[in-house]
């Protein structure tokens, strides 16, 4: 899906090679090989290419003879932030909910973590067609540590044509309106809506001289 979108920018006679999610590994390792060989390769991703994606895998593996160029892309907190209002203003933590890779006690612990911190989250993979129940458990840990009228707001498909959103409170939200093309952002306790949007103050306090 990602070649299909920059399908317009591939250059005539320009190899392309293809292959599922799931392949993270064996992606990265085919780019680093065929840029060993000399080749010039374009590794594509969606979001920027370093946020929960491929730059890891491949500069992992590509040592000093392979020049690598990183082109910054809108990563998915800041497209969806950008939507929802300014839920970004203060500090903030990212959190994939996908134990795919990493096991679910070590997600928990580190949402755990967040709730405690009071820290605006922003949960990437909150959901797929075999995780149903992550996204819900996580949201039971910030309720602990957060007032029930929370603002929760989630994008689907951010700055894409199909793009859709909505904001919630705690109490309220729905965790089946969540899927893999989905960020959800739950407030801090300082979080709140303004005009149906969400804000975030930023709270800094200039110190007199």
């Amino acid at each position: 899906q990602y070649v299909h979108k920059v399908a317009d920018l591939i250059p005539p006679g320009a190899q392309v090679v293809a292959s599922g999610l799931g392949e993270e590994e064996q992606r990265a390792a085919a780019a680093v090989s065929e840029a060993l060989a000399g080749q010039a390769v374009a590794l594509l991703g969606s979001g920027d290419i370093g946020i929960y994606a491929m730059a890891s895998p491949a500069l992992g593996l590509a040592d000093e003879r392979v020049e690598v160029v990183g082109v910054p892309g809108v990563t998915a907190a800041l497209a969806a932030a950008s939507v929802l209002g300014a839920p970004l203003g203060h500090d903030h933590a990212v959190i994939s909910l996908s134990d795919l890779h990493t096991d679910w006690d070590v997600i928990e612990r580190r949402v755990r973590a967040v709730a405690e911190a009071d820290l605006v989250t922003c949960f990437y993979n909150p959901a797929s067609r075999t995780r149903t129940w992550q996204l819900g458990r996580a949201l039971a840990i910030l309720a602990g540590h957060r007032p029930p009228g929370t603002p929760v707001g989630w994008v689907r498909d951010a700055s894409r044509p199909s793009q859709g959103s909505g904001i919630a409170t705690m109490a309220e939200f729905d965790p089946a309106v969540a899927d893999m093309h989905t960020l959800v952002v739950v407030g801090s306790s300082r979080t709140t809506v303004v005009a149906g949007r969400m804000v975030t103050p930023r709270e800094y306090r200039w110190a007199a001289p």
